[in-house]
């Protein structure tokens, strides 16, 4: 019913014509383009600007036409323009174009901080704006000042935005979110982007809440470069080499790109934290005649990085915030024990038909393969006394910062503190405080041991295979309404096992769980029992996940002068399911060996839009959304690695949105106002952790290693996004910006426990989360910066930020039941509400500043460009946390409050804490 008002035609246009002008000029310098080729879209028609900068352009539409500026060395500039009623020539006035090495410069930020210009006249009163790739003043700022406080716009995270190669989606069916590192170092050859903003559908799908970006690697769509850049930093990487080809579209109807980067470090900012990581990138286009266009594109990327710990506040204030657990000396080498590595190559067939001159067909092939794992050490290992028929071994937490070595452990004993023990205890943290690889070896050499490893190094590793089709029609009914409709189809297979990397010195490591009721229940595979495995064999858990998906999309648009509209729907399906390769003995035969039953989900979205036009100047939009979606995979299985239980019940998540914006545009002010309101519903959570003060369990055991399975979360978020930029000078720009948000529970969702310590679930009911914030970087952030442009071709910026009301993660479990009752099941006897209330409080954390700084300088010789960048974050090198959550161990009433009547808490909350000073610095020459 909503497509009805697409499907007809205007009246027939007359053959008046209508004339477009105006005069282009660099940005920067000042100075008057010629030879800028200016279009229509859908037109061949072609004008060149003339020495002086003019031009003039015919067209027999009076309604919205877009037109294209494009000149060599310069973005490429998309703006739509309207005719006022009864005028049949409109002067757009001064358009100012960006040179190519101005915004190189700042892609440069981009990079540094992932883990984001229209005409000056007065006459400029009948065109929309720009719709180049770039982003807006509040989203750039988002990107390069907010993101690296883990800001992040109305609270939603990457698993709400969706990234796009050539119009397929890319985000993981796994966990909904983007893997960066499958295109990192890759800049260049995928800096052509478009980007369609929040709420907003894309002509190639429905997209989420968040912005929807597409990368195109096509080589026929890159300008002609050569460009070699080289990097320092002390954030991530330290050194970065870059280089990129594109050959622009030959005379035979070929086009290449090729693009590689090297990017590499023994330590980022925080203490063990290595890096490596090299990519390539090959693109082939073949153009046959005027309406086919194929292309080929291939993606390696290898990702290798060493990652960094969480902090409690103990740990913070005995060492600094580069401090890091993960890693210890080995023969006087840094080794990191938990590193993550990424290798998944991207194959993709593309192909364009352009029907006629109002009719676009694509079509896209997408394979990707390849692994990702995380390691961490293992302190389980054991061996079998066959004339007990028992299994004896485990050892010590190898983890520095594990509670019973910090001086809070000693001192837990209020009455009789052990300050001896502390104090050593404090010594030796201070004095080295990681991990003790040489101990390691040791350990798994002892004769007693018999040669099997107490201690090893292993990956979670999973093998994934991702196929897709997608095919997708665009149509372009009269001068007002087009259509965009798209089909597509994914296959997904993922093998999940753990990966013995290394024995540490022993010969063999016994597959089973040392610390099981009995030696059945212990092992990871009841199909070999005892199972002694070695190095890069697989062991502990092995499962594939298997999903199809598939879904349609349809959108109608409407344009006029005074008038933009669309409206989409979006159907789709998904199936899930688990088969286990492995029978584990907690769990044995169907239970987590074979399939799992299949879990289906249906799910129908709407977004609709309205853009209206009062002039030039003042615009406004509003967007509706309602979203529906299967949950992530990660979500669905409520212990994946052990057995085939599903989450109960599994739900579809859905989601209700609206904004409204306003757009104030003058050659003297720049003014963006926006808002919002989001409610998420039916979502799912499945956390690990162990527990003590647990109520409800057999043998009135009061501790497990539990999961934990909350459903039916709903959230809510609303807030003001406000940016504003004033010109006080021909080459100066005062910035402001200011995101005011709140993300809370919305509701008290149920919750409960699974464990292959008991039989049954042990459900806890309701969790009363309502009014509890949403954790994860501050709601509130603010900047206020200026940027100087030189017509020399430098430029500046400082920003000053601020950030508040930033909230840690509240553990769920200590707002059930089981808070508040024994383990009995009856309640606490000393139970008192005004302290509980007080235990309960949710921690804001504090207020912070920080200022950034930037600067370049480029230079161009004939068709030759050479620059630097350079950025400076937390010039004043501010400490502050960026996040933190509540650690569940202390479940009850009793074990919390005696844990945070402590000095020092044994299992306080822990914290993510920002970067200090951090700089980055490139040259780059492109030809």
């Amino acid at each position: 019913m909503f497509l009805t008002c697409f499907l007809f035609y205007g009246r027939t246009l007359g053959q008046l014509q209508y004339e477009i002008k105006g005069r282009i000029m660099d940005r920067i310098s000042q100075q008057f383009l010629e030879k800028v080729m200016i279009k229509l879209s859908g037109n061949k028609d072609q004008v060149f600007s003339d020495e002086a900068g003019f031009f003039s352009i015919l067209t027999f539409s009076n309604n919205t036409d877009r037109l294209e500026l494009v000149l060599e060395g310069y973005e490429k500039v998309r703006m739509q323009v309207s005719f006022p009623d009864s005028l049949t020539v409109v002067n757009i006035g001064i358009i100012g174009l960006t040179p190519v090495s101005i915004e190189n410069n700042r892609d440069e930020w981009v990079e540094l901080d992932q883990d984001d210009l229209e005409g000056n006249s007065e006459d400029s009163n009948y065109f929309t704006g720009v719709l180049s790739a770039s982003k807006s003043l509040f989203a750039r700022t988002a990107a390069f000042d907010f993101s690296m406080t883990f800001f992040k716009p109305r609270n939603l995270g990457t698993a709400y935005s969706t990234v796009m190669l050539n119009g397929v989606k890319m985000n993981k069916i796994f966990n909904n979110r983007p893997e960066w590192s499958n295109w990192g170092g890759l800049n260049d050859a995928l800096r052509n982007q478009e980007v369609y903003p929040v709420l907003m559908s894309s002509p190639y799908g429905m997209g989420s809440l968040s912005t929807s970006m597409n990368m195109i690697s096509s080589a026929s769509r890159q300008r002609k470069v050569l460009k070699v850049s080289l990097a320092a930093s002390n954030k991530n990487y330290l050194n970065r080499l870059m280089a990129t080809y594109s050959s622009g579209l030959l005379s035979k109807g070929w086009a290449y790109t090729f693009s590689a980067s090297l990017r590499f470090g023994d330590e980022g900012y925080r203490s063990g934290t290595m890096y490596k990581a090299y990519s390539g990138l090959v693109s082939v286009d073949k153009q046959i005649g005027d309406k086919h266009l194929l292309n080929a594109t291939f993606i390696y990327a290898y990702n290798e990085r060493g990652k960094s710990s969480p902090l409690t506040q103990e740990v913070y204030e005995l060492k600094d915030i580069k401090y890091n657990s993960y890693w210890g000396l080995q023969e006087d080498r840094i080794r990191n024990s938990r590193r993550k590595r990424v290798v998944e190559p991207i194959f993709q067939l593309n192909y364009d038909y352009n029907i006629n001159t109002s009719t676009h067909f694509h079509s896209h092939l997408t394979y990707q393969f390849g692994s990702a794992g995380s390691s961490r050490l293992d302190y389980g290992g054991g061996r079998w006394l066959q004339e007990s028929q028992s299994i004896i071994g485990g050892g010590n937490n190898p983890d520095p910062t594990y509670y019973q070595k910090l001086p809070s452990y000693f001192l837990r004993d209020s009455d009789d503190p052990n300050y001896t023990g502390a104090y050593l205890a404090e010594q030796e943290f201070l004095s080295d405080g990681q991990v003790k690889w040489a101990n390691l070896y040791e350990a798994n050499q002892q004769p007693s041991n018999k040669g099997n490893s107490i201690y090893v190094l292993y990956e979670d590793r999973h093998d994934d295979v991702f196929l897709s089709l997608d095919s997708g029609i665009h149509k372009k009914l009269n001068s007002q309404f087009s259509m965009d409709a798209s089909f597509g189809m994914v296959m997904f297979t993922s093998e999940n096992y753990a990966y013995l990397m290394d024995l540490l010195g022993g010969s063999g490591y016994l597959d089973v769980d040392t610390y099981a009721d009995n030696w059945l229940e212990a092992q990871s595979n009841l199909l070999e029992i005892n199972r002694i495995v070695v190095e890069s064999e697989k062991f502990k858990y092995n499962y594939e996940l298997n999903a199809g998906l598939w879904n349609a999309f349809v959108k109608g648009d409407y344009a006029s002068r005074k008038v933009e509209a669309f409206m989409a729907l979006g159907i789709n399906s998904a199936s899930y399911q688990r088969i286990g390769i492995y029978e584990n003995g907690s769990f044995p035969n169907e239970e987590s060996l074979g399939k799992s039953k299949k879990v289906d989900f249906k799910s129908l979205s709407f977004k609709t839009g309205l853009t209206y036009k009062l002039n030039g100047r003042h615009i406004f939009y509003m967007n509706a959304n309602y979203l529906e979606r299967p949950p992530a995979m990660q979500n669905v299985f409520s212990n994946v690695r052990q057995n085939n239980d599903i989450v109960l019940p599994p739900r579809k998540e859905k989601a209700l949105a609206f904004d409204g914006s306003y757009l104030f545009r003058h050659p003297n002010l720049t003014l963006s106002f926006s808002l919002y309101y989001l409610s998420l519903k039916d979502q799912s959570k499945i956390s690990f952790y162990y527990a003590d003060g647990l109520t409800g369990l057999e043998n009135s055991s009061t501790n497990a290693y539990v999961q934990e399975v909350m459903t039916g979360i709903d959230k809510s978020k609303m807030g003001i996004e406000l940016s504003l930029e004033v010109p006080v000078l021909m080459n100066i720009k005062l910035k402001g910006v200011a995101a005011i948000g709140r993300s809370a529970y919305s509701n008290d969702p149920n919750l409960y426990l699974t464990s292959d310590d008991f039989d049954d679930p042990v459900t806890l009911g309701t969790s009363y989360l309502n009014n509890y914030f949403v954790g994860g970087g501050p709601q509130r952030a603010y900047s206020l910066g200026f940027e100087y442009s030189s017509p020399s071709y430098w430029w500046f910026g400082l920003s000053f930020n601020h950030f508040a009301l930033a909230y840690i993660d509240v553990a769920p479990i200590l707002r059930t039941k089981n808070f508040y009752l024994d383990a009995d099941g009856q309640p606490i006897n000393d139970f008192d509400p005004e302290v509980a209330e007080v235990l309960l409080e949710q921690e804001t954390i504090a207020p912070y500043s920080i200022i950034n700084m930037v600067g370049g300088k480029s230079w161009k010789f004939g068709n030759k460009y050479a620059g630097f960048f350079v950025s400076i974050n937390n010039l004043t090198n501010t400490v502050y946390k960026t996040g933190g959550f509540e650690q569940a161990r202390n479940a009850n009433y009793t074990t919390l409050l005696e844990d945070k009547s402590r000095e020092k808490p044994l299992f306080g909350p822990k914290y993510w804490f920002g970067y200090g000073s951090t700089f980055f610095a490139s040259i780059y020459f492109r030809i």
